[in-house]
């Protein structure tokens, strides 16, 4: 549940966070040496010791969440108030190829100048708000990979992402780094596609561990359940605390490459600076010829 304030990342009363791990030399040491974690490319820490808070007894047997038509995801909804009622069962599934494997980035048919925007964390107040006005301006379909605390603190703003037709992937429930048994990694990872399920209709079989980390038991868990555990082939580096935006833009645009999968955060702390840099992140890869894609399509164009 919601707690006060208690760090410098806390963020519009909605604390489940530690400060951002970033790639500070020292801190980078720390989470090595305890963890392993394969890639040094950083995110945020929720606060340990909080116990799931959706269990399957509690879910109703169909799901009463908003309603989506197929035929028009991207209607404008600007309040939650003008949600619609209920939803259609959306399934983001993967491909055969992809069931049970970790993927960093996808080689597409032709070599076509795809891409995917990943946005983890949230949802968050205010800041995934402000990327989803961006992102319908620009007619830009993202991948959202929610924290189950973050979700149970924000419902609706988890509606109107599922309901402009962003693709959702799952990031646990409480956003831990350490090494986890099979019934925590079960709990992290069942309790928040419950959730997601309960509030939006939505089904998924995208994970995403958190920090990247594979070997702490949530993506062995994952993979036994035939989900993809979707990685990043290029960051924006947007947890750096010390970076102004536009390195974030430039780190995205000198990556960019055909089927690439883009890391970057709307929840966890502060993202104002994110927000600033997605305009310009957007817009500088359409003048590099990309076309934006949602990560189970991109999956599908695997040649």
């Amino acid at each position: 549940m919601p707690h006060a304030p208690t760090s410098a990342c806390d963020y519009d009363g909605v604390s489940f966070w530690k400060p951002d791990v970033t790639d500070n030399h020292h801190q980078r040491q720390r989470i090595i040496s305890t963890f392993a974690i394969a890639l040094s490319v950083t995110a945020c820490s929720f606060t340990p010791g909080i116990t799931p808070q959706v269990k399957p007894k509690e879910l109703p047997t169909k799901p009463n969440p908003v309603q989506v038509s197929q035929k028009n995801l991207t209607s404008q909804i600007n309040s939650p108030s003008q949600l619609p009622a209920k939803v259609e069962t959306l399934n983001f599934t993967v491909p055969a190829t992809f069931q049970g494997k970790t993927v960093y980035h996808v080689q597409p048919n032709n070599n076509e100048k795809v891409i995917a925007l990943s946005i983890d964390d949230g949802p968050w107040p205010n800041t995934t708000l402000q990327m989803l006005d961006i992102l319908k301006q620009n007619d830009v379909k993202a991948t959202f990979f929610w924290v189950g605390q973050a979700l149970q603190a924000n419902p609706e703003i988890a509606k109107r992402v599922v309901a402009e037709g962003h693709a959702i992937g799952n990031h646990t429930w409480h956003h831990w780094y350490r090494r986890m048994d099979e019934a925590t990694a079960k709990s992290e990872i069942d309790s928040t596609n419950e959730l997601i399920y309960k509030t939006t209709g939505v089904k998924t079989s995208l994970f995403r561990p958190p920090g990247g980390v594979l070997n702490n038991g949530l993506a062995a868990y994952a993979k036994s359940q035939k989900d993809a555990v979707v990685m990043w082939s290029q960051t924006s580096a947007d947890t750096d605390p010390r970076a102004k935006y536009q390195v974030f833009v430039k780190n995205v645009l000198r990556d960019a490459k055909p089927g690439s999968i883009v890391l970057m955060h709307d929840g966890g702390g502060d993202r104002k600076r994110t927000v600033q840099a997605l305009p310009e992140i957007i817009s500088g890869l359409k003048q590099q010829g990309y076309r934006f894609v949602t990560v189970p399509e991109l999956l599908a164009m695997q040649k």
